[in-house]
């Protein structure tokens, strides 16, 4: 089999399992006990905080490990929206229309059970929200934006330096879905000394040069999945700035500076941070390479399968998946000949492969109901090569399953 799912998960990497193992028998001792099986597994949980820290620009005080990027996007959009809701009245979020259902669902139960009004901005056909548009929604009792980094059906990069920037002005807190993201993209940005403005008094040894490239976080609030990198499902981040009031979805014995109770899983977040370090050490020459073998791949689809249509924006986007909508065809038929051929791909979200509605991203792009569920996606690894026999099997499960009067 040919996997090129890794949008919807990844196999856990042979490091991170080691790395995560000891934990799993000998380690087993409970983080918040005072004696020696508890301290050294605080210790291992308050070194992968610092790990974790580290990659996204922030304060260890600011992660919390959670069991994955669902959990994480709740906790974000409904922890920072109830707390200023009950804290100072603001009854305002912005979110886009092509979020992750996680997302779009949290700010459902916003409206539905607090009464927070939501501004859902449209996108463009390639799936990008106008940071204009963000401006323009965020009113005087907006509590946050919330925005996907990189889409997870279409692969398109969102502007996040602009709308950062929109939401720092109006100073409104960003939240960033980065779940997809990981791995192919940036978790923090590096800001000079002359960037802070701090010239007069910068002399170039090398602790000031260390100090002058620092990484700082991408937003207020980031969320991560452990199994889009490496990690086992059940495992997640939600980076928070702790001067954010953030409401618990989880209420008990405080674990987490009070922000998610429960006892941690500690082979989780083990598991994260190796997953992460290795993520980012491989991330700059990996998605360079994996872009290539994208823009290939794509060019060889265009050119075998006439009637498919590249999906998200043609540059602007994630470099391991291609997505396409196929006129004419029935996209689950041609996925069930695709595993056939032995090639396992999917028609977008794992999340909601089990419903039969059209793609919502899809929709706003402004696809209608028929195109949508034509859609395919293929999402590559870092290890992926040749997909030539991948394209002329796409071609061939598109021709056997067109009407007779399409072929």
């Amino acid at each position: 089999m040919i996997y090129l799912d890794h949008a919807a998960t990844s196999p856990v990497r042979r490091e991170v399992l080691e790395a995560m193992t000891p934990f799993l028998t000998t380690e087993f001792g409970n983080p918040s006990s005072a004696h020696a099986a508890g301290e050294r597994a605080r210790a291992a949980l308050t070194s992968a905080r610092h790990r974790v820290a580290r990659h996204l620009g922030a304060r260890a005080g600011d992660i919390v490990f959670t069991s994955g990027g669902t959990e994480s996007n709740n906790l974000a959009v409904k922890g920072i929206a109830v707390a200023a809701l009950a804290g100072r009245g603001l009854r305002h979020v912005v979110t886009t229309a092509v979020e992750h259902s996680s997302v779009l669902e949290s700010v459902a139960a916003l409206e539905r059970i607090h009464g927070i009004e939501a501004s859902v901005l449209p996108v463009d056909r390639h799936g990008l929200v106008d940071p204009a548009e963000v401006d323009r929604a965020i009113r005087d009792d907006t509590s946050l934006v919330s925005v996907q980094y990189a889409n997870n059906e279409v692969g398109t990069v969102q502007d996040i330096d602009e709308i950062r920037a929109v939401c720092a002005a109006r100073a409104v807190p960003l939240h960033l879905d980065a779940v997809q993201a990981a791995g192919w993209l940036p978790l923090a940005r590096r800001t000079t000394t002359a960037d802070r403005g701090d010239t007069s008094r910068f002399r170039p040894s090398s602790a000031a040069a260390a100090e002058s490239r620092r990484r700082y976080a991408l937003a207020d609030a980031v969320s991560l999945s452990g199994h889009k990198i490496g990690a086992p499902k059940g495992t997640g981040v939600l980076m928070v700035r702790q001067r954010i009031p953030l409401e618990p979805l989880l209420h008990g014995g405080g674990q987490e500076r009070g922000r998610r109770s429960g006892t941690e899983s500690v082979a989780g977040a083990v598991a994260m941070a190796a997953a992460l370090d290795l993520a980012e050490a491989e991330r700059t020459e990996s998605a360079a390479r994996i872009a290539r073998v994208r823009d290939e791949f794509v060019q060889d689809v265009l050119g075998v399968v006439p009637a498919a249509r590249l999906t998200g924006h043609p540059t602007q986007r994630l470099a391991h998946i291609a997505s396409f909508t196929i006129e004419g065809i029935n996209g689950e038929a041609v996925l069930t000949d695709l595993e056939r051929r032995g090639v396992l791909a999917s028609s977008g979200s794992a999340c909601s492969a089990a419903s039969e509605d059209a793609s919502h991203v899809l929709l706003a792009l402004g696809s209608d109901e028929d195109e949508a569920r034509t859609a395919i996606r293929f999402s590559l690894s870092a290890r992926s090569d040749d997909l030539d026999d991948v394209a002329r099997a796409l071609a061939a499960a598109a021709h056997a399953n067109l009407p007779a009067r399409g072929r």
